[in-house]
């Protein structure tokens, strides 16, 4: 395949692109990244000299420099998002122009080029809060943040393209993800990173919001299995079916840093924060994936990376991300939770 890959230099979309280029020798890979606070060319410093490697800076919604590249390959798979509920909040403008707009103009581009397959890259958030079962592909969106609705309009306009021009899409909604090069803003690094510093871990209201977390390579040969194996015109779950709530999470990195449960702070809930995300990824693992690593395996290889690379993640956590952190985390008062 000559694959172009959006947001290709973040977390899980740079984790993909090293995946593709060491499992598939004989694929190349076009990386369009507009290189916000999120993304991050050092992501992809092992393969910086693979003459299969092309990185271009630039914006999904730039639709001169996307139908170029896409002439380039033949295979579209879009990480590219804005990703952050509580950025979102925020700015929700932002999102809706990424995660819709971006959208429309990169289905453009492969309609322009003929492309045969098209992966779209969304979240289990799509489905809203689930208070019991799991959702499956068939279930209803009801997204309650302006980040997961804008994925969810990104899906919608994915599913007005199948219809109206037989357009070869296949959309993953993958569970909450960690590992590896994650910006340190999402909850798994930004706990680690904190509890390495003796910084306050903060944790949202009572702490008991459950998520499916799953590991980023687990997640990327998900994807993969879906682009290679899946059909076009289907929806695919990825899930490892476990469900871990905040405070978990939280007791599980100190202990694995030896740190202590004082560092836990209660900070003033989400506006609209969902409770419960929960997928069945039967239909996927029908296609021969399988997540391969259990939480508790998946967090102590995590927790291992970020002591062993603070260089990677120092400098992320500089004015401008203690600027959002210190307007988004209000600590709660003792009793007042």
């Amino acid at each position: 395949m000559k694959l172009m890959v959006t947001g290709g230099a973040g977390f899980i979309g740079s984790e993909f692109v090293r995946m593709t280029l060491a499992e598939h020798p004989e694929d190349s890979v076009v990386v369009l990244d507009k290189l916000t606070y999120a993304g991050n060319v050092s992501n992809l410093a092992a393969y910086a000299q693979d003459p299969r490697l092309r990185l271009v800076k630039g914006d999904i919604c730039d639709a001169e420099t996307v139908t170029a590249l896409a002439g380039t390959c033949d295979v579209i798979v879009n990480f590219a998002a804005e990703s952050h509920v509580d950025r979102s909040l925020e700015a929700p403008g932002q999102f809706i122009q990424t995660d819709v707009y971006g959208v429309y103009v990169l289905m453009e581009a492969a309609r322009s080029r003929k492309h045969e397959r098209f992966l779209h890259v969304s979240t289990d958030e799509v489905y809203g809060d689930v208070s019991e079962g799991r959702c499956r592909e068939t279930d209803r969106l009801q997204p309650r943040s302006p980040y997961s609705a804008s994925k969810a309009g990104g899906e919608m306009l994915v599913g007005a393209y199948r219809a109206s021009y037989g357009f070869p899409a296949i959309v993953t909604r993958g569970a909450n993800t960690y590992g590896w090069f994650q910006y340190p803003e999402k909850i798994i690094p930004l706990f680690i990173t904190n509890a390495i510093d003796n910084e306050p871990l903060p944790i949202y209201g009572d702490g008991l919001a459950v998520r499916d977390y799953i590991l980023v390579d687990d997640h990327c040969r998900a994807i993969d299995t879906a682009l290679r194996r899946g059909q076009v015109g289907e929806d695919y779950n990825i899930g490892a079916g476990g469900e871990i709530d905040g405070q978990t999470v939280a007791d599980t990195i100190l202990a694995l840093l030896g740190k202590p449960a004082s560092l836990k702070q209660a900070v003033a809930d989400r506006a609209g924060h969902d409770r419960r995300y929960a997928v069945d990824s039967t239909k996927l693992r029908a296609l021969g994936w399988t997540p391969r690593a259990p939480f508790s395996e998946g967090i102590e290889r995590t927790v291992r990376w970020y002591v062993e690379h603070p260089e990677w993640w120092r400098r992320l956590k500089n004015g401008d991300f203690w600027a959002f952190y210190q307007r988004n985390y209000k600590p709660l008062s003792p009793g007042s939770g």
